[in-house]
């Protein structure tokens, strides 16, 4: 008998911000994983912070009803010293989950070191290493893209990397060779 093929299954990424807020949208076909939509939502020139939570609700229920993903994976805040902007970055990564649960999106949160070691290997990794990473991985200049539309990209690449329900179950591997030899787009 042959494998079974899996259905294609569609994840969205965002990666929140009240500025700029990135998003990217992939499709997985039997474990090989192709980008469909990436980019970012501008807020900068909006008055106020409302004004940008209303628009970030209103862009990411747009792109989920034009994708139709399964799951979202969203970046978690990090702890910075300035108060009003991670209170400020909390709504808006707020928002992003209402938008997509009221479509009946799960939505699954990654912490920032998380998704840069499930892409690079390396939790301290620098936003253009991750960005070298996901060129090799999807086969895509990721040279025109912003660092928040990258990190998007990262964060639903992490997803896919981390869900045993997308991969039918996870594999644990006992060596990097052994990993390297199912997963050679993961090399650097």
């Amino acid at each position: 008998m042959g494998k079974t093929k899996q259905p294609p299954y569609k994840l969205i990424g965002i990666d929140p911000g009240t500025n700029f807020l990135g998003f990217a949208v992939i499709e997985v076909i039997n474990k090989d994983m192709k980008l469909i939509e990436m980019g970012v939502v501008k807020l900068g020139l909006l008055e106020n912070h409302q004004l940008k939570l209303k628009k970030i609700f209103e862009r990411i229920q747009s792109i989920i009803k034009t994708h139709k993903p399964k799951e979202m994976a969203i970046e978690a805040p990090f702890f910075g010293k300035n108060v009003q902007s991670m209170l400020k970055l909390g709504r808006a990564q707020g928002v992003a989950i209402a938008a997509a649960v009221t479509l009946d999106v799960p939505v699954t949160e990654y912490s920032p070191r998380k998704i840069k070691q499930s892409v690079t290997g390396n939790g301290n990794a620098s936003k253009e290493q991750i960005s070298a990473m996901l060129t090799n991985i999807f086969k895509v200049d990721m040279s025109k893209h912003t660092l928040d539309a990258t990190d998007a990209l990262a964060t639903a690449a992490c997803h896919y990397y981390q869900s045993s329900s997308i991969l039918g179950g996870s594999k644990r591997y006992n060596s990097w060779d052994s990993f390297l030899k199912d997963n050679p787009d993961r090399k650097a």
